[in-house]
């Protein structure tokens, strides 16, 4: 009953933090307390060897609060910081491939934007049978370190306006990833299976994106 009680705690805390885009992310590590780790749309718990899920479980629960409240924080300094840096023309990338045209960084979002929105509705329409999961809302955001995000309670995925510089099939992963967290709402090994049984060469564009700045929640 207590381990029921514990991964009931755990997966509301989950919902919760998710619900503010923030992905809950609990490691075991070779240390003597719980330590916490903010980051911009992440928790990260170190937690040691020999510790119960109920600990755990309060723990986080102790410290989510702050969390919320500090992301925010967190979140208009990252801003502040990239509103701070100069405007310079540069060639860009769409779907893996050069353009010859240079854009700012206020005008390639503008274009990425436009170009990510015109394919989503189409990819969305692909990959939701194959899941067998429905976003009730697709969005696209500017993020600087995730490539996409899902709320699992309002059924919302969001994706990074920066993905239209990587082949589309990198897309298609974001996608798919989302939306099997409608099945799994963490990273699971139940979780991985259902990623790899909807898309079996998911790992080639994996990897591709985990070689640069973003991540997936």
């Amino acid at each position: 009953m207590t381990t029921a009680l514990s991964e009931s705690l755990l997966t509301a805390l989950i919902e919760r933090l998710a619900a503010a885009d923030i992905e809950l992310k609990v490691s075991q590590k070779p240390v003597r307390n719980i330590n916490f780790s903010l980051k911009p749309y992440q928790l990260a718990v170190s937690v040691p060897v020999a510790i119960s899920a109920k600990q755990v479980a309060q723990a986080i629960d102790r410290r989510v609060d702050w969390a919320l409240d500090h992301h925010k924080q967190l979140l208009i300094r990252q801003q502040q910081l990239f509103s701070m840096t100069p405007t310079v023309a540069h060639p860009i990338l769409l779907w893996g491939k050069a353009q010859s045209i240079n854009l700012n960084e206020q005008e390639k979002l503008v274009y990425y934007r436009q170009q990510l929105a015109e394919v989503m509705p189409e990819l969305f329409d692909k990959w939701q049978p194959i899941v067998g999961a429905q976003a009730k809302e697709t969005r696209i955001k500017k993020m600087h370190t995730r490539w996409g995000s899902c709320n699992t309670r309002a059924q919302r995925i969001w994706l990074s306006v920066y993905l239209p510089a990587f082949p589309i099939e990198c897309t298609e992963y974001v996608i798919v990833h989302e939306l099997c967290h409608l099945h799994h709402a963490n990273h699971s090994r139940a979780f991985w299976q259902t990623v790899e049984t909807a898309m079996p060469e998911y790992k080639q564009w994996h990897k591709m994106l985990a070689g640069k700045a973003g991540k997936l929640d």
